[in-house]
């Protein structure tokens, strides 16, 4: 891989028009197809082969005219105090309000309260429920103003109406303040370590070219593959984070190769051949573990784990391509002033400095039992609020205080009880049975006698008077623990009832289905990560040519993933620090969460076991002690990783500022996950373990030498080419 590499870096570098054209072109195709494609459609998430799911593809099948994926909105109505709902002023401004909207752009129905009944006991809240023909996505500007108009007619009336349900739900926009501040940190690191403003630009450059692409793709193809905003959030975050940090890893080590006097062709051949087959294999990790999230089964999580799988494709290949041909448009620009300043004496290389990364590295190593203990219980303190674990997908009542959406969940949990939230749906499939009326009253009063249910309303039937509705309307809030224990007990009683009446009964709606998926992910993240930790310890051993190296790897991973966790638990759940990133409403975290963070970090936890290690191995193999090994490893490369990884956090840390509750948690969930990992696993646990181990942390059983390939990332190959060319040395300027 090292030499074919090698070849690729050298002819980026001599082509680096006809390679920076071809990606300008692909920016600019990418960007055009965004440009004219239609936007994609927010779908709800769906688990196929769930019960829940099986009832809403029952439901469309006997209830054909009925649009599930049509856009609904809830009007919630409360009166004055002391006043009531009922009274017949106010009861004119909620009638004057429906009107307005009933026959409107693209409504398909208006209930009214009065009728239905959907008044509180107290007569003080009331609420309508407005269905369209149409998405969210597809409602036209004129029909949110309406909805938003009749609300206005009811308030004048002297009542408080506020707004719920998906007609007002907009798509999460990708841009916003807080991005900016995790790129502006990006490029100040970037200045830092490369000490060049026309590198560190370099470094962004690349980063955003990927990130266009990836982009453009996932918004030109968003609606032939079903991609939502969260797709492509998720492939700008990841693209932008490891773009820089692929660039970065290709620059520093193509100067490091200009230092030793190589001249910039061959340099940039031989940082290609060596920085790029660890981007290479780290990318390669990343892309394997998100793609492998197809298995779990939810369509969604497949679309964002492609999505991001597609946008580190695309940051790998330019960082083979496009950065070479730029480090060759750039010249002596890309090093630092001092560099530039210093004459390089051929191939005899500047000797080497005791940087910051060999300081710490000698401080890990005279006290490695110290550091490792330290370091691995306070990673155990931080995860143990993981245990407390619970999952679940965020609804209205996650949203901030200051929204309409927010304010309406208030109100109706105030005058219905907080069930009336998450109402569940029972299906009663009764095309066995001979009597579809009686077997739904058998259903209904089975229902009625569990506890925890409120009410049962229905049943409707269809057309064919065989599928009878029931709306159930639990006690406890959607996301409350009770009410998923509630899913699960009708569920268990009605196999009797199933019996009793030759019927199939079905608990579905958004909130049952919402338990199922997160049931789903609870069931999945054990086997998912054993997958994920077999991958790595295999994959790892071909790297390194070791067991105990990788093992180290694994179990590292481990620990910052749960310390991510812990920290999730601590924030979204338990609401410590909650209000400095605009959480308002704890709760349980993000289903989908635990296992695309998995996923993520997995494939990042490796780049930096690869950046950092191989150097290190590179050093041991080459003849030095296991301690000078770790010394010469991090003087080359601790610098460069934590400046990878304090760019990655900042990244990932800007989007916490997004008002999405999906966003807010992938944001806080990579950030720490990838803080503690770089810092705390691979700077401090990782180094105490080898020097611990010594001699015996390269061991490899010499069936496993045979079996496993040779990746070669450290670039051996490459001492077997010609000899290259050499810079000569330039005369120094006089001193004073």
């Amino acid at each position: 891989m090292a030499t074919t590499l090698y070849r690729l870096g050298r002819w980026a570098f001599r082509r680096r028009r006809l390679v920076a054209g071809l990606w300008l072109t692909a920016v600019a195709l990418a960007v055009a197809a965004a440009a004219v494609a239609p936007s994609g459609q927010e779908e709800d998430l769906a688990m196929p082969g769930t019960e829940s799911q099986q009832a809403f593809d029952l439901l469309d099948e006997r209830f054909p005219d009925a649009d599930s994926q049509g856009a609904d909105a809830r009007l919630v109505f409360q009166a004055p105090n002391g006043q009531r709902v009922t009274d017949e002023a106010h009861r004119e401004s909620v009638e004057e309000a429906l009107r307005s909207l009933a026959g409107g752009e693209q409504v398909a129905a208006v209930s009214d309260p009065y009728a239905d009944g959907t008044v509180s006991e107290d007569r003080t809240t009331a609420y309508a429920t407005v269905t369209y023909a149409v998405s969210a996505l597809d409602l036209t500007g004129a029909a949110r103003r309406a909805l938003e108009d009749a609300a206005g007619y009811a308030r004048d009336g002297g009542l408080t109406v506020e707004i719920g349900g998906s007609a007002l739900e907009a798509e999460v926009s990708p841009g916003g303040t807080t991005e900016l501040v995790g790129v502006a940190v990006a490029a100040v690191v970037l200045v830092i370590t490369l000490g060049s403003l026309v590198a560190a630009g370099l470094s962004l450059l690349t980063a955003f070219c990927g990130v266009a692409i990836a982009f453009g793709l996932v918004s030109a193809l968003a609606v032939p593959l079903g991609l939502t905003s969260t797709v492509a959030i998720l492939a700008l975050m990841l693209g932008l984070a490891v773009g820089i940090d692929y660039a970065l890893f290709i620059t520093s080590r193509y100067r490091d190769e200009r230092a030793q006097g190589r001249s910039p062709e061959d340099a940039a051949g031989r940082a290609v051949g060596t920085a790029g087959s660890a981007v290479v294999f780290a990318g390669a990790t990343v892309v394997i573990a998100l793609a492998g999230l197809a298995v779990v089964g939810i369509p969604e999580l497949t679309r964002m784990g492609l999505g991001g799988a597609g946008a580190v494709g695309l940051a790998v290949l330019v960082a083979l391509t496009l950065v070479p041909a730029l480090l060759g448009s750039f010249g002596r620009r890309v090093l630092s002033r001092s560099a530039r300043r210093a004459a390089p004496v051929g191939g005899a290389g500047a000797p080497q400095r005791h940087g910051l990364g060999a300081r710490w590295a000698r401080l890990v190593l005279r006290r490695p039992r110290a550091v490792l203990l330290v370091a691995g219980l306070g990673l155990a303190a931080v995860a143990a609020p993981a245990l407390g674990l619970e999952l679940g997908l965020p609804g209205d009542e996650s949203k901030p205080v200051e929204t309409t959406q927010r304010r309406a969940y208030d109100l109706l949990s105030a005058g219905f009880g907080p069930g009336s939230n998450g109402p569940l749906t029972v299906v009663v499939d009764a095309s066995r049975s001979a009597d579809a009326t009686g077997a739904s009253d058998r259903v209904v009063q089975a229902l009625e006698e569990v506890e925890g249910v409120v009410s049962v309303d229905g049943p409707v039937l269809d057309a064919a008077g065989d599928t009878a509705v029931l709306t159930v309307v639990p006690a406890t809030a959607p996301s409350s623990t009770r009410t998923k224990e509630l899913v699960q007990e009708i569920r268990d009683v009605m196999p009797d009832v199933e019996s009793a009446t030759a019927t199939d009964v079905y608990v579905t709606g958004r909130t049952a289905l919402n338990i199922d998926i997160s049931q789903a992910m609870s069931d999945a993240l054990l086997p998912y990560l054993g997958v994920v930790i077999g991958l790595a310890v295999l994959l790892l051993m071909g790297v390194f040519r070791s067991v105990l190296v990788p093992l180290k790897a694994a179990l590292g991973f481990l620990l910052s993933v749960g310390a991510a966790f812990g920290v999730l638990v601590a924030v979204f759940q338990w609401g410590w620090g909650a209000e400095l990133i605009g959480i308002e409403q704890t709760g349980p975290v993000m289903s989908l969460m635990p296992i695309l963070v998995i996923g993520i970090v997995f494939g990042l936890a490796m780049d930096y076991e690869v950046f950092l290690f191989t150097r290190v191995r590179e050093a041991y193999v080459h003849g030095a002690t296991p301690e000078e090994a770790i010394v010469a490893g991090f003087r080359h490369s601790g610098r460069v990783v934590a400046a990878a990884a304090v760019i990655m956090v900042s990244v990932f840390a800007g989007f916490i500022g997004v008002h999405s509750p999906t966003i807010q948690t992938m944001g806080v969930g990579l950030a720490s996950a990838v803080a503690f990992d770089a810092f705390v696993v691979r700077m401090a646990i990782a180094p105490a373990v080898l020097a611990l181990l010594g001699h015996r942390a390269w061991w490899l059983p010499r069936i496993l030498q045979r079996v496993l390939p040779n990746v070669d990332i450290e670039g051996d190959a490459l001492g077997r080419l010609p000899l290259p060319v050499t810079e000569p040395a330039a005369p120094r300027a006089p001193v004073g």
